[in-house]
């Protein structure tokens, strides 16, 4: 036999309102609008995805299914003279950036608080708000300024200070997950603070580190604005290339170029979702 429910007066008006309560997907149009806006953002990228594989010599019009941009994309010497460039400049560049926000990092966080935290703390994350041309023009001055001309040092150096903060906020929200109670417990144990470091600590970070590294070297592979103001002649890196070439003219071949870009962005970011995942879930 079912019993009815009986609620309350204020437990009514309280359903009701929960009934009642504001949500966006409810806007007529919202949907719409939704797919929409996904369509005009992705679409283009889509269709550069699929005349990469076009036969002819037009980008914009079909003609039968080909990998011959891709096998003249391989062979052109300049193309792998520039992505070479690239991959030593990210390489690089990644390396110091995280390791720099790894310092970093346990310093705002493990270490003791000082005078003008704040102030380093936002001088750390700068280059996320001032426009990127400012920094690449405040890096020509720079360099102008001191008489420094290293061709790739240049660049590397450039590039290490923009990604810092790309490496940095994965290993900070690493490390703020971590509980210090397993450092505590080691040196409990009589470990020191190095020991402490390299058998607890960094293991437990290295997720951490290890996504921060993958999002500064494809935020380096794909920065264009500085690689073009800080760069001299033989520093050409692939964004620069595939700019140069479109001057010309679209063709397949930059379909070919840009797909592959996109693909290496596309696993690095996803592994670095991967990772701090799994990081989150963790201890």
């Amino acid at each position: 036999m079912s019993e009815t429910v009986r609620m309350s007066p204020a437990q009514g008006a309280a359903a009701n309102r929960g009934a009642r309560r504001f949500t966006v997907g409810r806007i007529p149009g919202f949907g719409a609008a939704t797919w929409a806006f996904f369509l005009f953002l992705y679409a283009p990228i889509v269709l550069l995805v699929v005349f990469s594989f076009n036969g002819s010599n037009s980008a914009t019009i079909w003609s039968h299914f080909s990998l011959d941009w891709y096998v003249k994309v391989a062979a052109n010497s300049d193309i792998q003279r520039a992505a070479l460039n690239s991959l030593i400049v990210a390489g690089v560049a990644s390396i110091l950036a995280t390791a720099l926000a790894t310092f970093a990092a346990l310093a705002m966080v493990r270490g003791s608080p000082f005078r003008g935290q704040q102030l380093a703390l936002s001088t750390l994350l700068l280059p996320l708000i001032v426009p990127e041309i400012v920094i690449a023009i405040a890096m020509v001055i720079f360099f102008t300024g001191i008489g420094l001309s290293l061709g790739l040092g240049n660049l590397i150096i450039a590039h290490t200070v923009f990604c810092i903060p790309f490496a940095y906020l994965p290993i900070r929200a690493r490390l703020d997950s971590l509980s210090p109670v397993y450092e505590e417990a080691a040196q409990d144990l009589y470990a020191d603070n190095w020991r402490t470091f390299w058998h607890v600590t960094f293991p437990l970070l290295a997720p951490g580190i290890l996504a921060g590294l993958m999002l500064a070297f494809i935020t380096s592979v794909d920065d264009f604005i500085i690689s073009l103001m800080v760069g001299s002649a033989g520093t050409t890196t692939l964004p620069i290339y595939i700019y140069s070439l479109i001057r010309i003219g679209i063709t397949p071949q930059i379909n070919a170029i840009s797909t592959l870009v996109l693909l290496i962005s596309f696993i690095f970011v996803s592994l670095a979702w991967l990772i701090a995942r799994r990081s989150e879930a963790s201890p």
